[in-house]
């Protein structure tokens, strides 16, 4: 898997063997995800839960986000990420975080961007968006990646969807405030 354009353009990241712990976002997919906000990434701050190998935090880095915060609860999937920021140069730009989602979205923080790519068919996204919501800036944008026949709410705390568009067997939908 590669970084595919920006300052790290090009640059190998590691992921866990097996689509059992992690699965990786498709290329395609990604380029098609950072296509459609890509004027919205320069200096924002970009939350990557369920980070996974961070390659969606590490690609929006990549195109100019002042810093990304990667939360992950799995224990070799982190020591992956940490060596991804570290390959990559920019772990200063980072905030890496051994925590379960829930949990971390308790805390006092504000995101402009956030990147949602947890274990399909298990409803972590929906248990997530209600405390996700509080801790976004107003124009800010939430981006979610499920299985295209998980069904996920129209509306959560006044975040509508704006946006849902299926890659292969991908769903990424896209929560702005109404």
């Amino acid at each position: 898997m590669k970084v595919i354009t920006g300052s790290l353009r090009g640059r190998n990241l590691e992921t866990l063997s097996g689509d059992e712990v992690t699965r990786p976002t498709t290329q395609a997919t990604k380029e098609a995800l950072f296509s459609s906000i890509q004027f919205e990434i320069e200096n924002r701050k970009v939350l990557d839960l369920f980070a996974g190998s961070g390659q969606l935090g590490i690609e929006a880095l990549s195109r100019g986000a002042r810093v990304c915060t990667f939360v992950e609860s799995n224990r070799s999937a982190y020591k992956i990420i940490e060596g991804n920021l570290e390959r990559c140069r920019i772990a200063d730009k980072a905030n890496l975080v051994f925590s379960e989602a829930k949990s971390f979205l308790m805390k006092k923080d504000n995101f402009d961007i956030a990147f949602l790519d947890p274990p399909y068919h298990q409803n972590l996204v929906v248990d997530c968006l209600p405390s996700l919501t509080n801790l976004m800036s107003e124009d800010g944008v939430i981006i979610c990646e499920t299985a295209k026949d998980e069904e996920l709410p129209q509306e959560v705390n006044s975040w509508q969807i704006s946006k849902q568009k299926k890659y292969g067997k991908t769903l990424l939908t896209y929560y702005r405030k109404g």
